[in-house]
């Protein structure tokens, strides 16, 4: 699968932390992963937004998103603070619960994973405010991301 694709794919699963508890966080995850993998009963693929897909998700896919999602997950704490520092008139407990999902995996994308400029993960965080979000959710996001940014990137 495209970076992209499994990006949104994180953003989502990230997205169920706030509506979950942790221990639950394993099962609901693997669930939804296991929908990847199953492409026949496309009603059920409907209903996960997942139609899209065209092939199953590979184990690496797999490996990689439940990866990332531990590794940001275990984060969450350090990057509201990293936020909430820059976020002049926000806090992160009055956020909307997308804008914040987003913002935490940019965050991350951008300050810890070399592989990805962090042109690119704001212009791809601003990608999944538009697609997610409300009407105001690419400025802010892109607002707040932009002061993240370190020079020469």
């Amino acid at each position: 699968m495209n970076r992209a694709f499994l990006r949104e794919n994180i953003f989502r699963l990230l997205y169920l932390f706030n509506f979950h508890e942790e221990q639950d966080m394993e099962e609901q995850i693997d669930r939804y992963l296991d929908k990847m993998e199953n492409l026949e009963d496309v009603e059920e693929l409907k209903e996960f937004r997942l139609e899209q897909i065209k092939e199953p998700i590979s184990e690496e896919d797999r490996g990689f998103i439940k990866k990332r999602i531990a590794e940001i997950s275990k984060q969450v704490e350090e990057i509201d603070a990293m936020i909430n520092h820059v976020a002049v008139g926000w806090k992160t407990e009055r956020m909307s619960k997308v804008d914040l999902t987003i913002l935490r995996l940019a965050y991350f994308e951008m300050k810890q994973d070399p592989e990805i400029p962090q042109l690119v993960a704001v212009d791809q965080a601003v990608e999944l405010a538009k697609k997610y979000g409300t009407e105001d959710s690419p400025k802010f996001v892109n607002g707040i991301l932009a002061k993240f940014i370190e020079p020469n990137d």
